[in-house]
Protein backbone atom coordinates (compact mmCIF):
# COMPACT_ATOMS: atom_id res chain seq x y z
CA UNK A 1 0.00 0.00 0.00
CA UNK A 2 2.85 2.38 0.86
CA UNK A 3 4.55 1.59 -2.63
CA UNK A 4 1.14 2.49 -4.47
CA UNK A 5 1.08 6.06 -2.63
CA UNK A 6 4.66 6.82 -3.00
CA UNK A 7 4.38 5.73 -7.06
CA UNK A 8 1.15 7.59 -7.61
CA UNK A 9 2.56 10.49 -5.55
CA UNK A 10 6.21 10.27 -8.53
CA UNK A 11 4.05 10.18 -11.58
CA UNK A 12 1.36 12.81 -10.25
CA UNK A 13 0.94 15.12 -13.37
CA UNK A 14 0.74 19.07 -12.43
CA UNK A 15 -2.39 21.11 -11.41
CA UNK A 16 -3.96 23.49 -13.27
CA UNK A 17 -3.49 26.01 -10.32
CA UNK A 18 0.41 25.00 -10.49
CA UNK A 19 0.76 25.66 -14.12
CA UNK A 20 -0.74 28.96 -13.64
CA UNK A 21 1.28 30.02 -10.67
CA UNK A 22 4.07 29.35 -12.74
CA UNK A 23 2.91 31.53 -15.76
CA UNK A 24 2.25 34.40 -13.62
CA UNK A 25 5.15 34.08 -12.15
CA UNK A 26 7.26 34.38 -15.72
CA UNK A 27 4.86 36.91 -16.64
CA UNK A 28 5.61 39.29 -13.72
CA UNK A 29 9.49 38.70 -14.32
CA UNK A 30 9.07 39.52 -18.00
CA UNK A 31 7.67 42.50 -17.08
CA UNK A 32 10.32 43.65 -14.94
CA UNK A 33 13.04 42.81 -17.28
CA UNK A 34 11.62 43.26 -20.39
CA UNK A 35 11.86 47.42 -20.18
CA UNK A 36 15.69 47.19 -19.15
CA UNK A 37 16.76 44.61 -21.67
CA UNK A 38 14.97 47.27 -24.90
CA UNK A 39 16.63 50.51 -22.97
CA UNK A 40 19.80 48.47 -23.16
CA UNK A 41 19.01 47.64 -26.98
CA UNK A 42 18.10 51.43 -27.41
CA UNK A 43 21.15 52.80 -25.85
CA UNK A 44 23.28 50.13 -27.81
CA UNK A 45 21.53 51.48 -31.16
CA UNK A 46 22.62 55.15 -30.49
CA UNK A 47 25.95 54.30 -29.48
CA UNK A 48 26.39 52.34 -32.89
CA UNK A 49 24.54 55.17 -34.99
CA UNK A 50 27.03 57.72 -33.13
CA UNK A 51 30.25 55.76 -34.41
CA UNK A 52 29.14 55.21 -37.27
CA UNK A 53 28.19 59.32 -37.59
CA UNK A 54 32.09 60.17 -36.53
CA UNK A 55 33.52 57.14 -39.40
CA UNK A 56 31.15 58.96 -41.87
CA UNK A 57 32.42 62.23 -41.37
CA UNK A 58 36.26 61.18 -41.42
CA UNK A 59 35.79 60.18 -44.69
CA UNK A 60 34.00 62.77 -45.78
CA UNK A 61 36.59 64.95 -44.68
CA UNK A 62 39.32 62.85 -45.85
CA UNK A 63 37.60 63.12 -49.37
CA UNK A 64 37.90 66.79 -48.67
CA UNK A 65 41.29 66.73 -48.20
CA UNK A 66 42.35 64.83 -51.85
CA UNK A 67 39.80 66.38 -53.71
CA UNK A 68 38.98 69.74 -52.99
CA UNK A 69 35.86 69.59 -52.99
CA UNK A 70 32.55 67.48 -50.93
CA UNK A 71 31.28 64.78 -51.79
CA UNK A 72 27.81 65.08 -54.04
CA UNK A 73 26.71 61.96 -52.44
CA UNK A 74 27.98 59.61 -49.99
CA UNK A 75 28.01 56.84 -52.58
CA UNK A 76 30.99 58.89 -53.46
CA UNK A 77 33.37 57.98 -50.79
CA UNK A 78 32.97 53.99 -52.13
CA UNK A 79 32.74 54.89 -56.27
CA UNK A 80 35.08 56.13 -58.31
CA UNK A 81 34.06 59.57 -59.15
CA UNK A 82 35.53 62.28 -61.86
CA UNK A 83 37.96 64.12 -59.88
CA UNK A 84 41.08 63.07 -60.75
CA UNK A 85 42.55 63.48 -57.72
CA UNK A 86 40.22 60.47 -55.98
CA UNK A 87 42.26 57.82 -54.23
CA UNK A 88 39.46 56.09 -52.30
CA UNK A 89 38.03 54.19 -51.04
CA UNK A 90 37.24 56.31 -48.19
CA UNK A 91 35.36 53.25 -45.95
CA UNK A 92 36.43 50.09 -45.09
CA UNK A 93 33.28 48.59 -46.94
CA UNK A 94 31.05 47.41 -49.88
CA UNK A 95 27.96 49.62 -49.29
CA UNK A 96 27.37 52.40 -46.84
CA UNK A 97 26.83 51.83 -43.51
CA UNK A 98 23.28 52.48 -41.84
CA UNK A 99 22.39 53.75 -38.62
CA UNK A 100 21.45 51.87 -35.60
CA UNK A 101 17.77 51.33 -36.49
CA UNK A 102 19.22 49.99 -40.15
CA UNK A 103 18.45 53.49 -41.94
CA UNK A 104 19.87 55.45 -44.72
CA UNK A 105 22.00 58.34 -43.38
CA UNK A 106 20.86 61.86 -44.73
CA UNK A 107 23.76 63.39 -45.87
CA UNK A 108 23.21 67.49 -47.09
CA UNK A 109 25.92 69.68 -48.33
CA UNK A 110 26.28 72.31 -47.18
CA UNK A 111 25.11 71.87 -43.85
CA UNK A 112 22.85 73.08 -40.97
CA UNK A 113 24.03 75.97 -38.66
CA UNK A 114 27.06 76.92 -40.86
CA UNK A 115 28.33 73.56 -41.92
CA UNK A 116 30.35 72.36 -45.15
CA UNK A 117 28.29 69.47 -44.79
CA UNK A 118 26.08 67.53 -42.32
CA UNK A 119 25.51 63.30 -42.54
CA UNK A 120 22.28 63.23 -40.01
CA UNK A 121 20.06 59.98 -38.63
CA UNK A 122 16.75 60.29 -38.07
CA UNK A 123 16.46 58.05 -34.76
CA UNK A 124 14.27 55.64 -33.96
CA UNK A 125 10.82 57.11 -35.23
CA UNK A 126 12.72 57.65 -38.61
CA UNK A 127 11.35 61.44 -38.75
CA UNK A 128 12.65 64.95 -38.06
CA UNK A 129 12.82 66.16 -34.80
CA UNK A 130 12.14 64.00 -31.74
CA UNK A 131 13.03 63.65 -28.59
CA UNK A 132 14.77 61.25 -26.37
CA UNK A 133 15.38 58.18 -28.57
CA UNK A 134 13.62 59.62 -31.28
CA UNK A 135 15.72 62.24 -31.37
CA UNK A 136 17.84 63.17 -34.35
CA UNK A 137 21.44 62.75 -34.29
CA UNK A 138 24.31 64.47 -36.61
CA UNK A 139 27.82 64.09 -36.72
CA UNK A 140 28.51 67.77 -35.56
CA UNK A 141 26.93 66.60 -32.02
Amino acid sequence: MKNRRRNRALHHPFTLIEIMIVVVIIGMLAALVGPRILGSLDKARVTTTQTQLSNLKGAVQSFYMDCSEYPNTLDDLLVKTSNAKWSGPYLDAKNLPKDGWDNDFVYTVPGADDQPFDIISYGADKAAGGEGYNADLSCWN
